[in-house]
């Protein structure tokens, strides 16, 4: 079997990004729209706001991670937001989301940064088994809240 290419994704490889991220969003429950798709991610390019890593298995994009940088007041130093992480059908069960994990780790870790944060479903019992065999660990806390508009 051969293993994942993992790189930081760059505006260039927008088209391959947008394909995974449809699909992430398909995941989701959300409705396929490659054209909002693109456009959003284009909009973070543009603007410096996420850090998307792109993982390949022969040449072919099949999976994606998603980062968001923010900072932590209290412990004063750099966090990331891990807003999304996808694997395909085609890239699953072929250490694809343990590689994006790992380069994500690592990336944080080279600029300084205190802790990457993530939320997972309470049903998707398959990722919360890979976080906590990579040494994530669960928020026994905090409560995460939010706020909608009217």
């Amino acid at each position: 079997m051969k293993s994942a290419v993992i790189r930081q994704a760059v505006l260039a490889d927008l088209d391959d990004v947008a394909f995974v991220f449809d699909q992430y969003r398909q995941f989701q429950g959300k409705a396929s729209d490659l054209k909002a798709c693109r456009a959003f991610l284009r909009e973070r390019f543009d603007h410096g706001e996420s850090v998307v890593f792109l993982a390949f298995l022969d040449e072919q994009a099949v999976g994606m991670a998603q980062l968001y940088p923010s900072y932590s007041s209290t412990a004063l130093a750099r966090v990331f937001i891990l807003n999304d992480l996808f694997v395909s059908v085609a890239g699953r069960r072929a250490g694809v989301a343990t590689a994006l994990l790992q380069e994500v780790e690592q990336y944080a870790w080279s600029f300084g940064a205190c802790r990457v944060s993530l939320n997972v479903a309470q049903s998707n019992v398959p990722a919360q088994d890979l976080y906590h065999a990579r040494g994530w660990t669960k928020d026994d806390e905090f409560f995460m809240f939010h706020r909608f508009p009217p």
